[in-house]
This record gives structure tokens, sequence and C-alpha cells, in this order.
């Protein structure tokens, strides 16, 4: 299975998360690993890359960052920022529809958060682009599908294409019981060796798997990566 992720691909898979037939999950719930890693920061700008229907964004600007939030689909940003008005958070997040693989900031951001997004372009390469866009002293938070290297792809069971459990809201491709593609998964070597020591302090990478509740209260494996780093150049 192969996905170009260009923006028609996008606005497909959240129209199908819309139907309430589709198999596609659209739950409200942030990512826990951004509720681990991120709570004891000190709230300021943050960029929620690849924000989907806007759970991490609007969890995040609940808790006094200011939020831009950019998504290639227009689909879920329209979602997202009904979500945004339902929580009273509307305020403090801007919901922006670009490209990340050309749009550029006009500034830099305390904190960039991405979760499972996965653009139309080599995963890795999008985690140096948006590591580019964190402002010296601040973080860099990447939460990306683990690559499992002993078998032919990522764990069957691994659900590909529901909000933040697979269940996620960057709820990235397809219907029930897919696995994420393999141009999509990463290991922590992968992601580690991209962040220069000389600019970065890495404050956590991990390997943590869970099971989450998927469509139709099946259980499903998630298995993810998680690197938490600080710029100090």
């Amino acid at each position: 299975m192969t996905h170009s992720f260009e923006k028609d691909y996008w606005e497909r898979h959240w129209e199908q998360a819309h139907d309430p037939e589709s198999e596609v999950s659209n739950v409200s719930d942030p990512n826990p690993h951004l509720e681990r890693e991120i709570i004891g920061l000190r709230p300021g700008t943050a960029l929620d890359a690849g924000c989907g229907t806007g759970a991490d964004a609007i969890w995040l600007a609940d808790r006094g960052w200011r939020v831009t939030a950019a998504d290639i689909s227009g689909t879920a940003l329209e979602a997202a920022a009904e979500r945004a008005a339902e929580a009273s958070v509307a305020a403090r997040v801007t919901w922006l529809e670009a490209d990340l693989t050309t749009w550029l900031p006009t500034s830099r951001f305390d904190l960039v958060a991405t979760s499972y997004a996965h653009p139309a372009m080599p995963q890795l390469a999008f985690y140096e682009r948006i590591a580019d866009w964190v402002a010296p002293g601040g973080t860099l938070l990447i939460v990306g599908h683990l690559h499992e290297p002993t078998s032919a792809g990522p764990a069957v069971g691994q659900e590909h294409g529901q909000e933040h459990g697979h269940a996620h809201g960057h709820g990235h491709a397809a219907g029930a019981g897919q696995q994420p593609p393999v141009e999509a998964t990463v290991t922590l070597a992968d992601i580690t060796g991209r962040l220069d020591p000389a600019i970065w302090r890495i404050e956590s990478a991990e390997e943590r798997a869970r099971t989450v509740t998927g469509p139709e209260g099946r259980p499903l494996a998630m298995h993810d990566a998680i690197v938490r780093a600080t710029r100090h150049a």
C-alpha cells in the first residue's frame, strides 16, 4: 500500500471521516503523549503541524498557548474551528490551511508539535523542516508511527486513520484494519539522528505501545515513537 499524501488525498480522508457510516473515527481527544510531554512547559507560541480536526491545538489553547494550527485540508480545519468554538478557545487558535512542505512561518515558535502528520515529502525531511521553526530555547515534539523492522510493515492491528488513538487528530488515512503505510513510519534512531547535538538537547526519546479503542469498540495496538527536544542554538 502506497500513499501520495497530497491535498486531494487528505480532503477525501476527512470527507470520509464526516460520513456517519464511515469507520474512520473523528474522536476529539488529544494525543496522550502531548499531554505527558508538554504539561510542564510554560505556555507561549505553538505550531501544531498537521493539526487535523484540532484535538491537540484545542488542548494547548485551553492551557494558555497561542496556537497556529496548520493543515493541508480545509475540510479538517472547518471541523477543528467548530470544536474550538465549542471549547471556548477560538480566540487563542489561528487555523491555517497550508501545505507544510512549501509554507514558511514569519517567526519561530516556542513549541512545534506534530502527531502522526504525513506530508507529501519524505517523513524525516518533514521533521527536519519543521524543526527549523523552533525558537532558541523552544521545544520540538514529534510523535510518529513506530516502524517495526521485524515485520513486513507496522504491526497488524495498527489502525491508520482515526483520531488520536487511531483515534488521532491528524487522522491519517485508511479505513478499519489497515496499517500505517511504511513510508509514514519511523524509528527513534531515524528521528534523533536528524537532530544535530550542536543545536538540540534531546529530553526524551521513547518507544511506547498502548491499546486503544477503535471503531465498533475493537481494541487496536498502537506503537509510537516519541521524541522531545530543546533547541539551544
